[in-house]
């Protein structure tokens, strides 16, 4: 004879055996795993997606940057202690131009804006540096943009082959590396110029003087600085991505 524990340990195999063929227990359970194996599949899914989204908004947010400071006049504010008639209240000194601000009477404040042209021998050497870097990483910024938004569209239309190892991601990343590191040269030589107090041989159609009591830095420097940054993030953001197994499953935005 069996004892009564070997009983209970039968009759505890059948309930579970029972249980196990329960058809709404069954049910119940396929819908829980169901819905795990949902969410784990969003969540994976989610990843890429985001990460391009984040990629693409830190591109196009860099690019703009990057383009509005160049042709903001807010890269140098150059202030005087006692503004005179010979000198104005404050000179913003940009890339591409000049804004001098006069104090007429005691209130009212007049703007005169200078361009600069090839032409003008007055300019130092770091603005035309700056110049061409900012131009080439507006250039670069566009064209990282682009290849953001047509490489996720070009992995999901089924154009990558099987086989093919190459990553459409690395390019807009290598380029934005390329500009952050060109719209950081331009803000270095605009920094080390303001520490030093570099004045500027500015004709005497400007009516300013050529150095400046005080010299701070303007707003357009600072878009450039994080402009600068957003891009080395973007870069290595688009650099870091690796390419799912089967394409043709890859949830893109």
């Amino acid at each position: 004879m069996r004892g009564k524990e070997e009983i209970l340990k039968e009759e505890g195999s059948r309930v579970v055996v029972a249980h196990a063929f329960n058809p709404s227990t069954r049910e119940a359970e396929a819908g829980g795993s169901l819905c795990l194996v949902f969410s784990v599949t969003i969540v994976m899914a989610s990843r890429p997606a985001s990460w391009q989204l984040g990629d693409f908004a830190l591109t196009t947010l860099a690019w703009i940057l990057c383009s509005v400071s160049m042709c903001l006049s807010q890269w140098r504010v150059w202030c005087f202690r006692e503004p005179m008639d010979s000198k104005p209240r404050m000179t913003l000194v940009g890339l591409w131009k000049t804004c001098i601000y006069h104090q007429e009477g005691n209130s009212n404040i007049s703007k005169v804006c200078y361009k600069y042209n090839y032409q003008d021998s007055f300019i130092p050497l770091d603005i035309r540096v700056a110049q061409h870097l900012l131009l080439i990483s507006s250039f670069l910024g566009m064209i990282a943009t682009v290849t953001v938004i047509a490489a996720p569209w070009k992995i999901s239309s089924g154009r990558r082959r099987k086989k093919d190892t190459y990553n459409p991601f690395i390019l807009p990343g290598i380029l934005n590396i390329i500009a952050s590191s060109f719209v950081f040269l331009s803000t270095l030589f605009n920094y080390l110029s303001i520490i030093r107090n570099d004045g500027i041989d500015f004709p005497p159609s400007f009516h300013t003087p050529s150095f400046p009591d005080i010299q701070k830095v303007g707003t357009a420097l600072a878009m450039a600085t994080l402009s600068s940054f957003l891009s080395l993030v973007g870069g290595i953001i688009s650099l870091s991505f690796t390419l799912p197994q089967h394409s043709g499953k890859y949830s893109v935005i």
